[in-house]
């Protein structure tokens, strides 16, 4: 494939560099999802952009539609392969670059490109063998192959290994090489960037890559979750009964679903999980749930209303997830003024000062954790820390303006 210069050099003072952003499957809809969808609007006043994915949602769909952005994928759904043979074998990087050659008019759009913005996950990374060396690419990491380098995807949704971990480890050292290879590869590439999406996740990177890596934060927009009640948000859920705490993230033993239902035991708090999961996780859940004496709804798929209703009845939002990169549900929960209770881990301790605008509690200390869904029924304290959590957004400059500002000066500096 030979580079071609793209036009925008040449188009005048009023011309916008052109973006390609790619992130290989939105399917999971979660934080990382929902704010590309979220930034794209804001990116549109700085570049010319075109979206490249192998996965598609209807959400991506009719916002690229409303925004008038090529949208560029197969003809065929690809999904990431989940069996142990496929993830041993790393099969999902060759699967997914099979996919990625398919895409009629992505070599033209990548030719085209003034730089390429790469959002990691499933099936992203593996476009870059498809990019000249002379395009510029910036790799948004929002965390380590967490399969790869760590065990927390290797446990069953009560923690027990799903197989022996020194074994497991074993197996996947190829694939483990292999994406360390990829990304010191990319870094050394002359025009190429990678930013983590916290300070935890910088330093991750540093650990498993030996690579600087810059610093670009998520975004919340305050029309999402706003502090007031909208017109069509809804308030009543009739699925669950108050009080009650929100948890969200698909059901894992990484998302700590099943320590939150235990930590829940004999408060008489109520659960509502969003994000999903596995029917056989779910039914499990369900069971510990209930020897637990604790109600818990598993919502569908929630709307941007419904989800803004749901926390602003909660008593709290609350996560014992391990080692989240970021987590944008305390940012989420400070906008609308719900108390975000979290463990004392991860990315939660970039957003969260203790006592201060939320609380950063340590995983084993379930009386902490009691005490702080007491202190989260008190309407002083709540204010205290919906207004502190405001300011915390504030000073991090979490809007999605500023969010686009920084991709467009990791630009400039190619």
């Amino acid at each position: 494939m030979e580079y071609q210069m793209s036009s925008y050099a040449g188009q005048g003072m009023d011309a916008k560099p052109r973006l390609l952003v790619v992130k290989g499957s939105f399917s999971v809809m979660g934080g990382a999802e929902r704010d590309i969808l979220r930034n794209l609007p804001f990116l549109k006043q700085l570049f010319t952009i075109q979206v490249a994915t192998l996965d598609v949602v209807s959400e991506l769909e009719l916002l690229c539609q409303e925004l008038k952005f090529p949208l560029l994928k197969p003809n065929r759904h690809w999904e990431a392969p989940k069996d142990p043979l496929s993830i041993i074998r790393d099969s999902a990087t060759d699967s997914s670059l099979k996919f990625w050659k398919e895409i009629e008019g992505l070599d033209e759009a990548i030719l085209e490109s003034d730089m390429i913005h790469i959002i990691s996950g499933d099936g992203s990374l593996s476009i870059i063998d498809l990019i000249p060396k002379s395009i510029p690419i910036h790799l948004h990491l929002l965390e380590p192959h967490r399969g790869l380098h760590e065990d927390v995807l290797h446990r069953k949704i009560n923690g027990k290994p799903k197989r022996n971990l020194t074994l497991t480890k074993a197996l996947l050292s190829k694939a483990r090489k292999r994406d360390i290879s990829m990304i010191k590869k990319l870094s050394s590439r002359e025009k190429s960037s990678i930013s983590g999406n916290s300070k935890y996740t910088v330093s991750r990177i540093k650990e498993i890559y030996d690579i600087e890596a810059g610093l670009l934060w998520p975004s919340i927009s305050f029309d999402e979750f706003s502090s007031e009640p909208q017109n069509d948000e809804k308030e009543n859920f009739d699925e669950i009964s108050k009080p009650y705490i929100v948890n969200i993230g698909r059901a894992s033993w990484a998302k700590g679903t099943w320590e939150t239902i235990s930590m829940l035991e004999n408060t008489g708090l109520s659960m509502a999980h969003v994000g999903g999961g596995s029917s056989e996780e779910i039914n499990q859940l369900i069971s510990h749930a209930k020897s637990c004496n604790v109600t818990v709804w598993f919502a569908p798929r929630l709307t941007q209303n419904e989800l803004s209703g749901l926390l602003r009845g909660a008593r709290a939002s609350v996560s014992m997830a391990h080692g989240e990169p970021f987590g944008l549900t305390p940012i989420e929960a400070f906008s609308i003024g719900t108390p975000a209770l979290f463990v004392n881990e991860g990315g939660f301790t970039d957003t969260i000062t203790d006592s201060e605008n939320g609380r950063l509690i340590d995983r084993s200390d379930t009386k902490e954790w009691v005490h702080a869904l007491e202190q989260s029924s008190d309407i002083k304290i709540r204010k205290k820390w919906a207004e502190s959590g405001k300011e915390r957004i504030k000073s991090l400059n979490l809007t999605c303006d500023m969010h686009a500002d920084r991709i467009f000066q990791i630009f400039e500096k190619f």
